[in-house]
């Protein structure tokens, strides 16, 4: 509290004057920092399903950049934020699955300049075993390359990547529910979360806020059946979950093709991303994916939309400009078509 003192030399024009002057002070530190509040937010955009093993790993050590055609939406302007559906590794024997992705360590600088971090929480984070997992844990951590939804032990693999930008403190969590499940974290050995376990989601994503003070909570899901277009009740009950529980907004991957999105009490739940960087598909749906920008301020998700990507034969994204795709805002539950740069 100011407290003024009149003292009879000062006269009263002097002390009135001296007043305007603090008044006027105080008014123009309150607007800067009215101000300074309004501003603070943050870009993010995520991006579906990433494989650096087979085609694109080939093209990364030729020094071929797959990434190019879409780089200008993935400047570090932003955060930046991808599922990588393979495990990153020189050891290991693979798995008996009808599909097994190793990649080089020589992919992560790669990875590095286009993104910030990845979730491993997927169904071939495991396919070359417990111990080329660790490894990958090992590489990314002596790069300095954030990852979350995995560790090397149960506890790890629910902890979430804490960003903080701009004033914000986001929590990324990723989880995965499409087998197989020995690929999951136990109390002692290295693995991805699983999040069939309904409460343990919801619980991470209160911890979040609770304990490790989040303003922003976003679940990262791999789910869904492949090849399907939409969501299953399971999806939509509960990504409605997560989002009472806390999360503010639900993102998604796995199913190879798009799942469409929709609003919840203002908040985005995008079902499926769809392939982003990954060979071996030929279908129309399964060549298409969205790459998903978002702002994000104290409050919430401000606004939110899509950009359709096309995957040529050797799974390399083109951005489809003039293609229409979902967007929407906090202010409503609407979600609107978009289209242009």
């Amino acid at each position: 509290m100011l407290i003024y003192h009149f003292a009879p030399e000062m006269g009263w024009g002097k002390i009135t004057k001296t007043r305007v002057h603090l008044l006027r002070s105080l008014i123009a530190i309150v607007a800067t920092s009215l101000a300074h509040a309004k501003e603070q937010s943050v870009d993010i955009t995520f991006v579906g399903d990433v494989m650096v093993a087979e085609t694109p790993g080939e093209l990364i050590e030729r020094s071929s950049d797959p990434l190019a055609n879409v780089a200008r939406f993935l400047g570090k302007n932003r955060l930046r934020i991808a599922n990588l559906e393979c495990v990153v590794a020189t050891t290991g024997t693979a798995e008996i699955k009808p599909f097994t992705f190793r990649a080089h360590p020589r992919t992560i600088p790669y990875l590095q300049r286009y993104f910030d971090g990845v979730s491993v929480a997927n169904n071939h984070s495991g396919d070359f075993g417990k111990a080329a997992l660790a490894e990958q844990f090992d590489l990314l951590d002596a790069a300095h390359f954030p990852y979350f939804g995995g560790g090397r032990d149960l506890a790890a693999a629910h902890e979430p990547w804490i960003v903080e930008r701009d004033g914000l403190r986001i929590a990324l969590l990723g989880y995965v529910e499409f087998k197989p499940r020995s690929f999951e974290a136990s109390a002692t050995r290295p693995g991805v979360a699983w999040s069939g376990e309904d409460e343990q989601v919801l619980r991470d994503i209160r911890d979040a806020r609770e304990k490790h003070h989040a303003d922003i909570v976003i679940p990262f899901l791999h789910w869904g059946w492949e090849d399907e277009s939409y969501p299953s009740e399971r999806q939509r009950v509960f990504a409605r979950r997560m989002i009472d529980a806390g999360a503010s907004m639900v993102v998604g991957s796995h199913p190879h093709v798009t799942q469409g999105a929709e609003s919840y009490q203002g908040k985005p739940i995008v079902y499926s991303l769809g392939n982003f960087l990954f060979n071996g598909f030929d279908t129309e749906a399964t060549l298409t994916g969205w790459m998903l920008d978002v702002r994000i301020g104290k409050r919430g998700v401000e606004h939110w939309r899509t950009r359709v990507v096309k995957l040529d034969a050797q799974g390399v994204p083109t951005p489809e400009d003039k293609a229409t795709s979902p967007c929407g805002d906090s202010k409503s539950d609407e979600v609107r078509a978009c289209s242009g740069k």
